[in-house]
């Protein structure tokens, strides 16, 4: 388990967090690449839109690991958000605009991608 302040510095902490779990469990260049990037977006998102940049609030990334698959939680003590109602960053409307794609990134990469606790706990499980 990871926990820290929410200061967009410390999204630094996921590269060797997950350095650890590639190492400990052999992963592929592939999942590791894909899980480096959901992971970033993930804690990204819990510092800047969960948390607000509010350094008492804090995240925390957990990881569980089963025969053939590894989940990763990512939560934050923000009021959380309507993931329902994002906007599609593919649609030709919202190509030029800045931002909007990590959520898209994580569905994309990861191969099953949940919102819980009305958007405050993000769940991202990789195939392994």
């Amino acid at each position: 388990m990871l926990r820290f302040a929410s200061n967009p510095r410390n999204v630094a902490k996921v590269d060797s967090f997950v350095e650890k779990v590639v190492n400990r469990y052999k992963l592929s260049p592939d999942t590791h690449g894909n899980i480096l990037i959901s992971l970033t977006e993930a804690v990204t998102n819990a510092i800047r839109h969960g948390n607000k940049n509010d350094e008492n609030k804090k995240v925390e990334v957990k990881m569980e690991k089963s025969a053939n698959k590894l989940s990763i939680r990512v939560c934050d003590e923000g009021h959380g958000f309507d993931y329902n109602s994002l906007p599609d960053p593919t649609q030709p409307c919202n190509r030029a605009k800045c931002g909007g794609r990590g959520v898209f990134l994580m569905r994309e990469l990861s191969d099953r991608l949940e919102f819980l606790d009305n958007g405050r706990v993000v769940e991202m499980q990789f195939k392994i």
